[in-house]
């Protein structure tokens, strides 16, 4: 497949842009693979990358019902961050971090990554020395981490209020200055056309219906499109992952299906050049290349698998959006949609061999499915080609809720939709 330079950008243009080909082929699915990837979102694309680039395993496909990225890796609001306090949430982000510095040269496309920062906004107090705790933690860890005082944040921020008068007083934040942005999009299209141009099969429209077994063994899986055999099947279905599972007669897991919804408004000039988070409520913001400001907040707090929202969440984040930015009364909001997200009872993902033989299973992503994207990849292929986590994930198994080894980023307790 030939390679994108400036080059071939030119020669195109000259040439009426007839000649691209096609980022990745249509393949029909054998019989029989290696490695069965379940869903083409990112995680599922990513997983099927690094098999074939760190461990020469090829004869993979990738199996989406839809159509290519038509989940939760176009779905979201396109943050990517590391700045977590837990020492095996940490790691695995800043490994996911450090990916994502080099993944526009590593595939060979551009995934529009900007570092542009990310900020939590502290409102007591209280709450800068939570903030201060936490970034300490990181810069122990090796991540980088800064506190910023309310002057510091009003020359980056102009449009916020932090006088004593103000609604939420910001008396300061903690800021990750590596994070930033990368267009969700492009992600699931680089990682696609990466796996394919190393030999492995994207197979599009192309719904699991069933797994086939021998004996307890997973052996492949019943498709809307034929059976499909292979040595070992990976689900990689986020949100949905429950009634995969059940397929394979597994009826109770760690994880509960959420609808996160996210925002965009109409095209502004530039006033947000960094990720905000707002510390008086779950709510964050960015403004996009394009001027639109991106922003969201909690999941709806009921279960379900539909890729829309209701309205109360909506008011909630416009009420969250507005406390902290009054100016933006006026702005419309262009869009909004959902993705579903697989909501885990400790908050942390779940990359682990199992439950079956012959079984891998990637999920429990809650709000962070995004910005792991190639650290998720990166180590769910280790697992699978080794069978054996790698470091950075071995913390990351499904019996830790048996064993009572949880990793609570927010200290919240086994209630999924708090996490």
């Amino acid at each position: 497949m030939a390679e994108y330079s400036a080059f071939a950008l030119l020669r195109n243009a000259l040439s009426g842009n007839k000649d691209w080909k096609p980022a990745w082929r249509k393949p029909e699915p054998k019989a029989s693979y290696d490695v069965i990837v379940i869903g083409g979102g990112g995680h599922g694309l990513s997983t099927a990358y690094y098999l074939a680039k760190e461990h020469g395993i090829t004869n993979v496909a990738v199996l989406e019902k839809g159509w290519l990225g038509s989940g939760n890796v176009g779905r979201n609001t396109t943050a990517v961050r590391s700045n977590y306090l837990l020492p095996p949430n940490t790691r695995f982000y800043e490994h996911s971090m450090k990916l994502w510095e080099n993944l526009s040269h590593d595939l060979n496309y551009n995934v529009m990554f900007s570092q542009r920062g990310c900020l939590n906004l502290a409102h007591s107090p209280a709450q800068l020395d939570d903030y201060a705790r936490r970034g300490n933690s990181m810069r122990h860890q090796g991540v980088d981490a800064e506190l910023m005082t309310p002057a510091e944040i009003k020359r980056l921020m102009p449009m916020i209020d932090v006088s004593d008068t103000a609604r939420f007083p910001v008396y300061g934040g903690l800021m990750q200055p590596r994070a930033g942005t990368a267009r969700h999009d492009a992600v699931a299209w680089g990682y696609a056309r990466g796996a394919d141009r190393r030999g492995v099969d994207i197979v599009e429209n192309c719904e699991v219906t069933g797994f086939i077994r021998d004996g307890d063994k997973i052996v492949g899986v019943s498709t809307s499109r034929g059976e499909i055999r292979a040595k070992k099947v990976a689900v990689a279905v986020a949100g949905s992952t429950g009634r995969v599972m059940q397929l394979a007669g597994i009826d109770r897991l760690p994880i509960e299906s959420h609808v996160l919804q996210a925002f965009v408004s109409e095209s502004l000039k530039p006033v947000l050049d960094t990720v905000v988070t707002f510390g008086m409520g779950h709510f964050y913001i960015s403004q996009s290349d394009k001027g639109g400001l991106v922003y969201g907040g909690d999941i709806d707090g009921y279960n379900s698998y539909a890729q829309r929202g209701n309205l109360p969440i909506v008011e909630d984040v416009m009420a969250e959006m507005l406390a902290l930015f009054p100016s933006l009364a006026s702005v419309r909001m262009l869009r909004s949609w959902g993705g579903v997200c697989d909501m885990s009872m400790d908050g942390s993902p779940i990359i682990t061999k199992g439950p079956l033989p012959g079984m891998y299973l990637n999920c429990g992503w809650c709000y962070g499915g995004f910005k792991a994207t190639p650290a998720s990849g990166f180590c769910f292929a280790h697992t699978i080609a080794r069978d054996e986590p790698h470091d950075l994930n071995a913390a990351f198994t499904l019996d830790r809720f048996h064993r009572g080894i949880l990793i609570d980023e927010k200290g919240q307790g086994a209630t999924p939709r708090l996490h």
